[in-house]
């Protein structure tokens, strides 16, 4: 991995200010985290909303719910191959390397900066444990918890960070073939993860699934880490890096996709292909991710243009957009239309467009009047315990 002069990484990031430095500047930010980070919120709702309408289950199985008509269907597959993990992959992504970029940035402020980091983080948990309640698919916890491992692991080189973080990963794989062969072995319920149901909670079954959620959430974030600390994230690399590295992520990592697609649905979408039909996909995650992550260095590199000032802004409030996103979804596919009938994959594509309208539109009205976004504040409030600038006249610029 190409590691690039220690100027090249002085990170720049408002995450990284300490509480009485004030806001960063529009001119001082890596404006390709804001980017990358606003197509990644973004993108999560693609599936998340899936789950709003359908539950969990037809997250996975295509055959489950919602796929009505030919149209759903396409929506569906196309979902697996293009979005399914990789903007999930994203932010995962993008959350190591802004824990990295917080901790290098408070050391060289003199402040404590693993016991604030692992306060930061066990707010974090706290708000990813509320954030549970609402609707099961919450990440903030495995999040919060992964956070522990890699401040252990912070010092490693970066090129150790990434190859450990490829070994979490893959042991995810690992998992899905213990989970299989507890189906294939026992009537083990998959209520929930295969079939129609609530989540088997109290089926030990539950345990190498949950297992292998969080050792993908770890090993991107690990990964992550080092990438940042090695240059890669911020865009100044050569062009030709990205290009190389779109090329050869996303000509590995779709096909992948596309084969447990195809594997998954020869088999009918049997009990006897649950997880393993995941494992393509999963293994397609960590190139198809970074394909996307250095096409969109590649366009934050060009000239600047509206659509990306509006999805930096997306990216600046990525926490308030995320959760704002759950809000929107239980209360819309849910509660309002939980019954209906006639809601398919195709609507709930629609109400995806419907709120990245709303978030593109939103991000930009907040941030024209305020620092930080909402929940962003709170977190950082809560985080230095003192109060922060909020609107913008009140700070110096």
């Amino acid at each position: 991995m190409a590691v690039v002069p220690s100027e090249v990484l002085t990170p720049m990031a408002e995450q990284t200010q300490p509480a009485e430095s004030g806001p960063v500047h529009e001119s001082e930010r890596i404006v390709s985290l804001d980017l990358i980070r606003g197509v990644a919120v973004l993108g999560i709702l693609l599936m998340n909303a899936v789950s709003f309408k359908f539950g969990s289950t037809p997250y996975l199985n295509l055959s489950a719910g919602g796929s009505e008509t030919w149209l759903d269907w396409a929506v569906g597959i196309a979902g697996e191959v293009f979005v399914d993990q990789k903007f999930m992959g994203l932010f995962s992504l993008l959350f190591g390397a802004g824990m990295i970029l917080f901790i290098d940035r408070a050391s060289e402020r003199g402040r404590r900066a693993v016991m604030l980091n692992l306060w930061r983080n066990s707010l974090l948990l706290l708000i990813g444990i509320v954030h549970g309640l609402v609707w099961q698919g919450d990440v903030l916890v495995a999040y919060a918890v992964a956070s522990v491992f890699l401040v252990a692991l912070r010092n490693l080189p970066n090129r150790a960070l990434v190859s450990v973080g490829a070994v979490v990963f893959a042991m995810s794989a690992g998992c899905a073939l213990i989970a299989q062969y507890m189906a294939n072995t026992t009537d083990v319920s998959l209520a929930g993860l295969w079939t129609p149901g609530g989540f088997p909670t109290e089926e030990i079954i539950s345990v190498p699934v949950l297992l292998g959620y969080f050792l993908r959430a770890l090993g991107l974030i690990l990964i992550g880490a080092g990438l940042y600390r090695a240059g890669f994230m911020n865009g100044r690399l050569p062009a030709k890096t990205y290009r190389l590295t779109a090329i050869v992520g996303l000509a590995v990592g779709l096909p992948l996709a596309v084969a447990g697609v195809v594997v998954t649905a020869v088999a009918d979408y049997s009990r006897e292909i649950a997880f393993v039909g995941q494992i393509p996909n999963t293994l397609g995650t960590i190139p198809a991710s970074l394909g996307y992550m250095s096409l969109i260095i590649l366009w934050s590199n060009r000239a600047d243009s509206r659509l990306k000032r509006w999805l930096r802004n997306v990216g600046r409030m990525a926490l308030t957009n995320y959760l704002a996103q759950t809000a929107l979804g239980v209360l819309v596919l849910t509660t309002l239309l939980g019954d209906a009938g006639y809601v398919n994959r195709s609507a709930v594509l629609v109400f995806v467009f419907a709120v990245w309208g709303l978030q593109l539109w939103w991000s930009q009205a907040w941030l024209g009047r305020f620092v930080y976004g909402p929940a962003e504040w709170l977190w950082r409030v809560a985080t230095y315990r003192r109060g922060q600038p909020l609107r913008r006249r009140a700070v110096v610029e």
